[in-house]
């Protein structure tokens, strides 16, 4: 029911200006093993170098999330947007029939920082879209903040998918329930720090699947980030 993958499992690809560990096949690195998890296709953490960044490139029918940790990360596309987002901030890009754009270190002195989160959406050839939003702090302090859901509720990004994105920021010793319910399917991502789900150890960059319905308690060991991703259940 529970299946960890280890930080240290992950693909991984140094370029100089980027430094990329991917949770599933991606790029040059390829294990038929980890090619996704239900809807989720990408989850690369990314370090890019100050003054460096993606040039311009395009995608095509693909949900792309961009969650900020550290740095400033300059976004422009060919539907006209243009925004620097920074740490807290999380951004939303529908490719749909097709768009190009590029992400820019927008510093000339610090590391930019994030994870780029691909989703594979329920419908093809959507119109392409843009959304970004800032989630406060205090938002995510040892509570589950809805990043992302198919109905944007509570203000959250729409992604056009069965799927909620949730964050938390949890303090050292504080816990957060974890429910999967019937017909779906859950994956954690450690982003810092280090925390046990019902005993498992988790680490930065380790990831736990949950794939049968589940009642899970998380604790933090010491000051952690968490993504969790409730998911439609995985079909063999």
């Amino acid at each position: 029911m529970l299946h960890v993958r280890p930080s240290n499992s992950r693909g991984f690809a140094n370029h100089g200006w980027l430094e990329s560990f991917h949770s599933f096949s991606f790029a040059g690195y390829y294990d038929p093993a980890h090619m996704g998890y239900s809807v989720l296709r990408v989850i690369n953490e990314d370090k890019v170098a100050p003054d460096t960044g993606f040039g311009m490139h395009g995608h095509q029918d693909m949900e792309i999330i961009t969650y900020m940790l550290a740095g400033e990360l300059r976004h422009t596309d060919s539907m006209g947007h243009t925004a620097v987002i920074r740490a807290g901030d999380v951004q939303r890009m529908t490719a749909g029939t097709g768009v190009r754009h590029s992400e820019m270190n927008a510093s000339s002195q610090a590391t930019a920082h994030f994870l780029q989160i691909w989703i594979l959406p329920d419908t093809q050839g959507l119109a392409p879209d843009y959304e970004d939003k800032t989630i406060a702090l205090a938002d995510k302090h040892n509570r589950w903040a809805l990043v992302a859901s198919s109905d944007a509720r509570a203000g959250s990004l729409k992604v056009h998918q069965d799927l909620s994105l949730y964050a938390t920021v949890l303090a050292a010793e504080a816990s957060l329930p974890i429910t999967v319910s019937a017909g779906r399917c859950a994956y954690l991502h450690i982003v810092s720090g280090a925390v046990v789900v019902d005993g498992q150890p988790l680490q930065a960059g380790d990831a736990l699947k949950v794939d049968a319905p589940a009642a899970l308690t998380m604790q933090a060991m010491q000051d952690s980030e968490i993504l969790w991703f409730d998911l439609p259940e995985m079909i063999e």
